[in-house]
């Protein structure tokens, strides 16, 4: 009788075990839902930082520094020639303007206001007039606020190797 009580508990605690490791596993496959689009080379969303870190990261670089990076943030701007460039909102009033490596890939031009990952260099440089205005150009600025740039710039950059878009 003994043998029997024993046995018995042995099978309940483990088919206690067994009902609660299919919870966890339903809680972690919900959160692997989210989608996202690939462009240039394959990364993963893990261990991106928030954009408000990366913010602070550049303030603290000088033009030519460069540190390699993954961080996630929302679309301001998309290039509206062919995709060829994005800014990102850094949330502190600033913006980053990513190129892709290479030119080898481009992003949608209808991207703005989504989320994205971006893999790659962030650093710090100083934009001239013309860069400036090629940008703005680019952007579908008018002649007025093309002609209006006259100083070069410090602005935060970002070289993307890979790209994940949140669909």
């Amino acid at each position: 009788m003994k043998n029997y009580i024993l046995v018995l508990a042995m099978v309940l605690s483990f088919m206690a075990c067994k009902e609660e490791q299919k919870v966890e596993v339903v809680e972690v496959s919900k959160e692997m839902a989210v989608n996202y689009k690939s462009f240039g080379e394959e990364i993963i969303a893990d261990d991106a930082v928030a954009v408000k870190s990366m913010a602070e990261h550049y303030k603290v670089m000088n033009a030519g520094d460069s540190i390699n990076s993954k961080m996630v943030a929302k679309v301001d701007e998309v290039c509206q020639a062919k995709g060829c460039w994005m800014k990102l909102n850094l949330e502190n009033g600033e913006q980053v303007m990513v190129k892709f490596k290479d030119y080898g890939f481009f992003m949608p031009k209808d991207i703005k206001g989504k989320e994205v990952i971006v893999n790659g260099k962030a650093y710090v440089k100083e934009v001239s007039v013309d860069e400036q205005r090629h940008y703005a150009e680019d952007g579908g600025e008018t002649a007025e606020a093309i002609a209006a740039i006259t100083k070069p710039k410090r602005t935060y950059s970002f070289e993307a190797d890979g790209v994940l878009l949140k669909e």
